[in-house]
């Protein structure tokens, strides 16, 4: 049971977004998806989130087709964090994030919902923040509180169907974060997948793939070039014909994963 794109094309006039892309999610993995500005990352996730009708192949959620889910019940399987995170009304930063539960609660959270997001605003390190006004908030304080949202749909929750598989889709979930709160926001997202979440994330940073992925997809010209563990895909000859930068890989000197140390061009 996973989530499944096949054979998957977007095609927009006489430019190809993706082109033959195949790939599955399982519960309790994280795939990172790398590679350079252009290569269809996003495209991807808007296939698989269900936002983008592909052009041509398909993707299903465990075994059924995603148009034939209801936009209610897909709510309730995945969750899906975007890199706009714009919110048109003042809301809260503890309001922003319960409305990850909306699809669960109906519109009357209970205190067990209260709980759950509590848990994760400390997950994020935005406790501190929950009464801001979120427009108020910087910008990699918003992600995070967007992290937290997107978590709290596919969190344990009363109604959940037994069972049933839940996933989270992420864009760049780090993009805006300082150090610190990459690995915070990373520990959370590797959290939520050892709780049997599946998890596909658009990543940049290629050694915060190598420290908590299972899998690495790299893309390069609407097309996926490599999958596998971090230490399979992240090899310097790869990564230099897809990133065209000299790339220098070497095991961790102190983890048990790669290092990636891009390089300069002289000149």
């Amino acid at each position: 049971m996973t989530y499944r794109a096949i054979d998957v094309a977007v095609h927009i006039g006489d430019a190809t977004l993706l082109d033959g892309v195949s790939l599955g999610i399982q519960p309790g993995e994280i795939v990172a998806v790398a590679g350079p500005n252009g290569a269809g990352k996003t495209t991807l996730l808007g296939v698989l989130a269900g936002d983008r009708a592909p052009s041509s192949g398909s993707v299903s959620l465990d075994d059924q087709a995603l148009p034939d889910w209801s936009k209610a019940e897909l709510s309730r399987r995945r969750a899906v964090m975007g890199t706009d995170r714009a919110v048109a009304f003042a809301f809260t930063a503890h309001e922003v994030a319960m409305m990850g539960r909306m699809p669960l609660h109906g519109g009357d959270p209970d205190d067990a919902d209260r709980a759950v997001i509590d848990e994760l605003l400390e997950a994020v390190d935005c406790t501190d923040l929950a009464g801001r006004v979120y427009a108020t908030l910087s910008t990699g304080e918003r992600q995070r509180i967007s992290l937290a949202r997107a978590v709290a749909q596919v969190t344990d929750h009363a109604g959940a169907s037994a069972g049933a598989n839940r996933y989270l889709l992420l864009d760049e979930p780090t993009s805006s974060l300082d150090p610190a709160h990459q690995h915070t926001a990373m520990r959370l997202i590797r959290r939520t997948a050892d709780a049997g979440r599946g998890v596909l994330a658009v990543v940049h940073d290629l050694n915060l793939a190598a420290a908590y992925a299972d899998r690495v997809v790299l893309m390069h010209e609407a097309r996926i070039v490599e999958t596998g563990t971090p230490a399979e895909v992240l090899r310097a000859d790869l990564l230099e014909s897809v990133f065209d930068i000299p790339m220098l890989v070497i095991p961790h000197p102190q983890l048990s994963h790669p290092l990636v140390i891009a390089e300069p061009h002289e000149g």
